[in-house]
């Protein structure tokens, strides 16, 4: 499973610019609000869920190396995030849905 193919099983919105998605293969997932949490608790390689979609959501997201967040529940970061999301390489993603799905999705597409 590839970051580009969750993109389209789950049809998430790139907020930031692509990268080599089909070359991205997430190693796991974690969802958690609590940024404190996701230091403690993403590992590299995972896709992060999170709702939200403030700027420090990069630093977590940099220091922690996940692949990827999937910013849920139709949070929308704004342009200030996104350049710097850019900037440093962590690729952010968008979705309606709420965090609960989303993380039910990753499952049964076999990202543990």
């Amino acid at each position: 499973m590839t970051l580009e193919d969750l993109i389209q099983k789950l049809e998430l919105t790139p907020f930031t610019t692509p990268k080599d998605f089909p070359a991205i293969h997430p190693t796991g997932g974690y969802a958690s609000d609590l940024l404190s949490c996701a230091m403690a608790g993403a590992k590299p390689g995972n896709v992060w869920v999170t709702l939200q979609s403030h700027v420090n959501i990069v630093a977590v997201a940099a220091l922690t190396e996940v692949c990827g967040v999937i910013i849920s529940e139709g949070a929308q970061p704004e342009a200030a995030v996104i350049e710097k999301a850019n900037g440093q390489g962590v690729t952010l993603l968008g979705t309606k849905l709420p965090t609960y799905q989303v993380v039910g999705k990753l499952w049964e597409l076999g990202i543990h």
